[in-house]
């Protein structure tokens, strides 16, 4: 009875233990300017597993933040095009959720605007407005957080652009996923 309760407790320990150590995906997203950590919603599973598969295959790699605009976003990924809007594979359907709104350095999914409210997988933005923009709440999906690197959003939308809100001089990403543990995220975390 003793050696049962021994087995029985180590392996609620261990299986314990792994499940605090489980590893969570957080998106970075490198730029000339400084680095973005981004927390995934999983209230948005479809969105969010869309982000880890197209950051794991590189496909944001050689794209750039091509629409930036003080006080509301900072636009990146495939730019404004058919392809993007159009082509099926790189189409979402909306996953809207009460508690994901648009507040500052929330991550968002762009679309054109079909009246299905689609997102175009290619294309995030990080809102930038300390105020938030609530009023495209329920009209674009939220997916993200910035957890940390909010300063370097705030520079990205204040470079030179030009007369449709691209930066000038082009801002690069290199988006990845990373795999942290509860306690390594919460230091991550801006103070």
């Amino acid at each position: 009875m003793k050696f049962n309760l021994c087995v029985i407790i180590l392996f609620f320990s261990t299986t314990f233990s792994l499940f605090a150590q489980a590893k969570v995906p957080i998106g970075l997203i490198e730029t000339p300017l400084g680095n973005i950590y981004i927390s995934l919603h999983s209230e948005t599973p479809i969105h969010r597993a869309s982000f880890i598969e197209l950051a794991e295959a590189g496909y944001w790699d050689s794209l750039t933040f091509n629409r930036v605009i003080p006080d509301f976003v900072a636009q990146g990924g495939c730019p404004d095009t058919e392809e993007g809007f159009n082509d099926p594979k790189y189409l979402l359907r909306p996953e809207f959720d009460t508690k994901l709104t648009h507040v500052y350095g929330s991550v968002g999914a762009g679309r054109d605007g079909n009246p299905q409210k689609l997102s175009a997988r290619c294309q995030f933005y990080i809102v930038q407005n300390k105020n938030g923009l609530h009023r495209l709440d329920g009209d674009y999906t939220v997916f993200g957080q910035v957890i940390k690197g909010m300063d370097v959003v705030d520079a990205i939308v204040m470079v030179n652009r030009d007369e449709i809100d691209e930066p000038l001089s082009p801002i690069s990403l290199k988006v990845s996923i990373i795999y942290q543990t509860p306690e390594e995220i919460g230091k991550l975390y801006d103070k």
